[in-house]
């Protein structure tokens, strides 16, 4: 029998290869991890819903693996956005202050950022978050938090995420199907910042690099805040394909040969090492160069980095970061990637660990596949008081996907 736990808070990860969820609750400053789960997912490509039914499957799957796990009941979940139908760009609000006096309200702050948000956007996009930069207090810039001080005029800077509103509805519909509501909708990797990231990092300059399934996401912070995000349309899921098709191999087997004998660096295998995929897998046949695995593994990094690099110039960061890059995601476990990191990037790096002290069941959850529903929790923890879907013109969104359940279910 499944209990009930008050402010229990659930993270769902919904991505292009697996659905992630973690549950917890948060006491007297102590974060306790109650369960968690992993199940594959094939519903999605790029981070987009290309099959409802079967990511509806993989999120039930999910929920009921957590629950079983934790022995609670989920009612609701902060849930993760990313995919390649994101798209970012940067955008400015003034107002007039309203007290007489000219002191700074918390409700000028509000409004300010309000009209950072009056950016053109086609009619199939939402803006999803509005990132206060920096403000601006009659002409003075570099200020953090302008509440309090004085003045006539009140301007921030902002960074403004958008999405795709078909991609969003379908990403809910799976949801709300799948037999949850939906306490947040979160650009992961904002979430993901609040496990992986120090406030020092972020203070300094740093590369949040989530190699995912079917996409990178790419964040930049610096002065305590992101200013610059971005989706890239490769993964770890390219890797394997191309190792498919250069061993002319399945899937399956690609797979577990990146995992096992995969090198970033073709230069640390030796001419002669061999690997016997019959020892992998008993429908596999004969042996490969474990050089050649390398230089395929290293031709699509190179490739991605290459990208990345691209997305730096764009905001005078390239090699510029003094924190340097945290890896995550699945992807980031690819043996060697660090190094291969440093070297194109010219940057420090490592993989992503939890800057944050979690209790509970804690075992598994470290590993970065998790992160993001980690994170998306420790998000719900942290801005429970501000949850709203107010912030995208979906109000009745909730009501019109249950209506639209409705039409296929027996009168």
């Amino acid at each position: 029998m499944l209990k009930r736990v008050k402010n229990l808070v659930v993270g769902l990860d919904v991505g292009t290869s697996k659905v992630a969820c973690c549950l917890g609750t948060h006491q007297e400053g102590v974060t306790d991890i109650l369960g968690y789960s992993l199940v594959p997912c094939v519903g999605l490509r790029r981070g987009i819903v290309v099959d409802i039914e079967e990511t509806v499957s993989a999120i039930s799957a999910a929920l009921e693996e957590a629950e079983r796990m934790s022995g609670f009941m989920i009612d609701s979940a902060v849930v993760g956005v990313g995919g390649v139908h994101i798209e970012s760009e940067d955008s400015k609000g003034i107002i007039a202050v309203s007290k007489a006096d000219g002191e700074i309200t918390e409700e000028d702050v509000k409004r300010v950022v309000e009209a950072a948000r009056t950016v053109s956007l086609p009619p199939n996009r939402e803006i999803l978050h509005v990132i206060p930069k920096g403000f601006i207090v009659d002409g003075e810039e570099g200020i953090k938090d302008p509440v309090g001080m004085s003045g006539i005029r009140l301007e921030v800077e902002a960074h403004v995420i958008g999405v795709a509103t078909g991609a969003i509805k379908n990403l809910t519909k799976c949801v709300y199907q799948a037999g949850i509501s939906i306490d947040d909708l979160v650009y992961a990797p904002l979430a993901l910042s609040k496990l992986l990231l120090s406030k020092k990092q972020k203070d300094t300059g740093v590369l949040l690099l989530d190699f995912g399934g079917g996409t990178t996401s790419i964040s930049v912070f610096e002065e305590g805040t992101m200013i610059y995000s971005n989706v890239l349309p490769i993964g770890s899921s390219h890797i394997t394909n191309d190792i498919a098709i250069g061993l002319r191999t399945s899937l399956d087997i690609a797979e577990r040969v990146k995992k096992e004998y995969g090198l970033c660096d073709p230069s640390q295998v030796a001419e002669k090492e061999a690997i016997d995929l019959s020892k992998i897998d008993k429908t596999g046949e004969g042996e490969v160069s474990r050089k050649y695995v390398a230089e395929i593994i290293e031709a699509r990094i190179s490739e991605l980095f290459s990208m990345v690099r691209d997305e730096l110039r764009k905001i005078q960061r390239d090699g510029m970061l003094p924190a340097g890059v945290v890896l995550t995601g699945g992807g980031s476990q690819l043996n060697g990637l660090v190094d291969a990191t440093k070297e194109h990037l010219r940057l420090p790096a490592q993989i992503g660990l939890p800057v944050i002290s979690l209790s509970g069941m804690v075992d598994k959850i470290e590993k970065p596949v998790y992160a993001q529903a980690v994170g998306l929790m420790l998000w719900g923890i942290e801005e429970a008081p501000h949850f709203s879907l107010k912030r995208l013109n979906l109000k009745n969104l909730p009501q019109k996907i249950k209506d639209f359940i409705k039409q296929f279910l027996p009168s």
